[in-house]
């Protein structure tokens, strides 16, 4: 596993810091980063050879896909974040002599917490890379040292503002072969805040050795003691955390399922267990690649997002108002966490229910903070996402078709 030493990222407004203003051209931000132009449907078409089916109602949430499977690895490997579907898709590409090198994540050896990009060319440290970070990573700025290193076949393993840009340049990099298995992301901050939420959860933070936004509404915590807790959603402090915890990047992605992977491996369809999204031929192969390894299902779906999302948008109005939040009383917050995961939506309706959120949290932070830049970052699929609730674009919000 090898790292190399990155250049200083110069000064970007809406920046994630994927890496490609570190390397050679820190100009092709303007051409790569989905925070300025993005071009989905253009870039679907290049991935995956086309862009959403209108036929399939899904795609309109999730965007292209040849199949969804419930999926968890058998026996799940020890320090990943779920069973360890990611990180051994890498091993396997590594130790079948598919890939030259994996392009992901490890932790920080000061900060487990702190991820730090690597190159990956041993199938055993990919161990290392197991596990959820959070911060921000200039991953794609180790792609120029894997080309001096003569890396031909990559895999990326990254999140969507990473995978976008990748895409946008893939051409242009020409890898001989080029794998990318994408994980959700949503609501990422930088490490020094996600300590600072850790502090509000425990009176210990630094005995934290996971922490996971599960899908039936808990987040579970577990202690370098052995010890696991679990914390219903409507109990957490959020209402501590400072208003610019989640930067506007965060707050106005329109990618939260990585649609632009070969292979999407996350957990809010999976009803409990991992949730894969295999988009195109190179997806079905990485998923071939686990073989017996791989216990798989068809997805559920179980209730309504209606309501929840409904209120979801209230909340999310008044905040960017500068109205407080109307908070439930405390009495009432048990029961109610008892009842989510009984009455709320479960599987992919889960997971439709949050892109909505996510889309809805993009227009109204753009419109009160950033006006000028929504008819440029908005998405027709956005748009067609919020339009149920209400939500319509406004003069001059949205770029006019033909």
């Amino acid at each position: 596993m090898s790292g190399t030493q990155l250049a200083s990222v110069p000064a970007r407004s809406l920046c994630t810091d994927c890496g490609i203003s570190r390397g050679p051209d820190p100009k092709a931000c303007g051409r790569a980063c989905q925070f300025i132009r993005p071009d989905y449907p253009r870039l679907e078409a290049q991935v995956h050879g086309r862009v959403r089916d209108p036929l399939k109602p899904d795609e309109r949430f999730f965007g292209p896909f040849e199949r969804m499977l419930r999926a968890r690895l058998a026996p799940p490997r020890a320090g990943a974040q779920w069973t360890g579907i990611a990180t051994r898709i890498g091993e396997r590409l590594l130790e079948s002599g598919a890939v030259d090198a994996v392009l992901t994540v490890a932790p920080d050896p000061a900060d487990r917490w702190r991820p730090v990009p690597v190159l990956i060319t041993d199938p055993a440290d990919m161990a290392q890379a197991r596990g959820m970070r959070m911060g921000y990573a200039p991953l794609l700025a180790l792609l120029e040292p894997a080309r001096q290193r003569g890396y031909r076949r990559i895999a990326v393993i990254g999140i969507p503002c990473q995978v976008y840009a990748l895409r946008a340049l893939e051409r242009e990099l020409d890898f001989e072969r080029l794998y990318v298995i994408g994980t959700p992301c949503s609501d990422n901050t930088t490490t020094a805040n996600f300590h600072e939420f850790l502090k509000l959860l425990s009176p210990h933070p630094e005995t934290i050795t996971y922490l996971e936004f599960r899908a039936d509404y808990h987040v579970e915590l577990r202690f370098a003691d052995g010890t696991r807790r679990a914390i219903p959603f409507l109990l957490l402090p959020l209402s501590e955390l400072p208003a610019d915890f989640f930067p506007l990047t965060c707050r106005t992605c329109v990618d939260y399922t990585n649609t632009l992977a070969d292979l999407t491996v996350g957990y809010m369809g999976g009803d409990g267990d991992q949730w894969l999204i295999v988009r195109n031929a190179r997806g079905a192969e990485l998923v071939a690649l686990l073989g017996d390894e791989l216990v798989t299902a068809a997805p559920t779906s179980r209730g309504k997002r209606a309501g929840p999302v409904k209120g979801f948008l209230a909340n999310t109005l008044r905040a960017a108002g500068g109205l407080p939040l109307r908070r439930m009383p405390r009495w009432l917050r048990p029961l109610v966490g008892w009842l989510m995961p009984r009455v709320g939506p479960r599987g992919l309706e889960f997971a439709r229910s949050r892109v909505e959120m996510k889309a809805i949290e993009t227009v109204v932070h753009l419109r009160r903070e950033l006006p000028a830049r929504m008819k440029s970052m908005i998405p027709d699929h956005v748009w067609a996402l919020v339009a149920p609730y209400g939500l319509e674009a406004q003069p001059g919000e949205k770029t006019e078709g033909p």
